[in-house]
This record gives structure tokens, C-alpha cells and sequence, in this order.
């Protein structure tokens, strides 16, 4: 069962039927593709299947953003691709509702405590495209580290550009020289890590049908 996680302005809980319409008006967006690199085009019905299968996924978590107070919908977002042996996992959001007030953030915060706390991983990555300058920023402000980039991964409106691998690390288990996580992340609480459609979305290894996924590969 996928748990519910709640912070003092955004809640996580299980997507469900609920979801499939503000799904669907996310991925018709212009602006939601292009910041997600989603070339796909999706009906209501994949949607709603996509949904419905999720509480049976393996080796995922996958969440509505939702507001704590009226529980209106905010958008989505995964922990995917959770890999117990190595102790990582890939991650990727979408808000496409009250950009700039920083709930893609605190969102994140959630995650990222189930994550490193309860599920105990090393790492959780993430990918961003080059002309999303300022999730990027945001990104290394909060602790997330460059490390490695994917020349040309993204081909859009007839142009390529650069996919950016970044990884936030574990901040009672990462490497003495990394201060930056370290330092940024404290304990195993919630990080500042500002992204969905404010910024652009964070994605690794979203599965062919997810509606919400960018590309689906991953940095090596």
C-alpha cells in the first residue's frame, strides 16, 4: 500500500480515479510538455488505466500533490525505478497548479524524507533539461549535485538539447567532501528543493505509459 504524506501545506496520497481529468489537462498543456519533454499524446482512457494500475506497480511510488487544506489537486509525483540492492531510486515531479509558492518544494521534502528514512536509500536522481536554468539553480541551492550530463538527449520543436543528471544523496551517509548535501539536507528532514511546473519537473526511468514522464532513460 502506498502511504500517505502530509506536510503543513501539500499531501501526498495514492493517485485514483480522482485524478485522471486534472491528468489529462496536465499533459494537454504546452507549457507541462515542453518542461517534462513529453512528445507522447495520451487519451483519457490510457490515463485512467495508467492510474489504475499504479497501486500494483512495483517498485514505485506514485502520488497526487494535493493541498493539506481542501485537499484540491496540485499535480503529481514518483519515487520510480527503487532499486533495494543499491539503495537508489529515481524521482520526477509536475505541479501544474499555484506555480511559485514553493509547494513543488515542500513536496519534494516528503519524498525525499520516505525516501532516505523509512526506505532507506543512498541516493535519488533526477534529470533536467538545459533551458530550465532556473530549476537547475534551485536544484544545487538544495543540496542535488551535477553528475553527468546527456549531450542532445532531448530533441524539441527541432533543436536538441542537453539532459542534466543530478543526484541528492543520503546527508548522514554521503562522503565527508560533499558539504554541500551534507550541509544542505539536514538529517532526514525536509530539504528546500524547489521544482514542478514552477520550475520544470524532475524525471528518471518513467515507464512507456506514464503520462507525466519525460524521457525514459537514465544517466550512467
Amino acid at each position: 500500500m502506498i502511504k500517505v504524506l502530509r506536510g503543513p501545506r501539500v499531501t501526498l496520497r495514492p493517485l485514483d480515479g480522482r485524478d485522471v481529468d486534472d491528468q489529462l489537462r496536465a499533459v494537454q498543456d504546452s507549457e507541462m510538455r515542453r518542461l517534462t519533454g513529453t512528445h507522447r499524446t495520451f487519451t483519457r482512457a490510457a490515463i485512467g488505466a495508467w492510474v489504475a494500475s499504479r497501486a500494483d506497480a512495483e517498485g514505485r511510488y506514485d502520488w497526487a500533490v494535493t493541498e493539506t487544506d481542501g485537499g484540491g489537486w496540485l499535480g503529481d509525483c514518483a519515487l520510480n525505478d527503487i532499486d533495494t540492492d543499491n539503495g537508489s531510486a529515481g524521482f520526477r515531479i509536475a505541479l501544474d497548479r499555484r506555480p511559485g509558492e514553493g509547494l513543488g518544494a515542500e513536496a519534494t521534502g516528503l519524498v525525499l524524507g520516505f525516501a532516505f528514512g523509512e526506505l532507506g536509500l543512498y541516493r535519488v536522481e533526477l534529470e533536467v533539461f538545459d533551458f530550465n536554468v532556473r530549476a537547475r539553480r534551485s536544484y544545487e541551492k538544495s543540496g542535488f549535485a551535477v553528475e553527468g550530463v546527456k549531450r542532445g538527449g532531448l530533441l524539441w520543436d527541432g533543436r536538441r538539447h542537453d539532459v542534466i543528471c543530478m543526484a541528492a544523496l543520503h546527508p548522514a551517509l554521503a562522503p565527508a567532501g560533499n558539504a554541500q548535501v551534507a550541509g544542505t539536507v539536514r538529517g532526514i528532514g525536509v530539504p528546500v528543493w524547489h521544482t514542478g511546473h514552477d520550475l520544470g519537473s524532475g524525471s528518471r526511468h518513467a515507464p512507456p505509459g506514464d503520462p507525466a514522464a519525460n524521457n525514459e532513460r537514465t544517466c550512467s
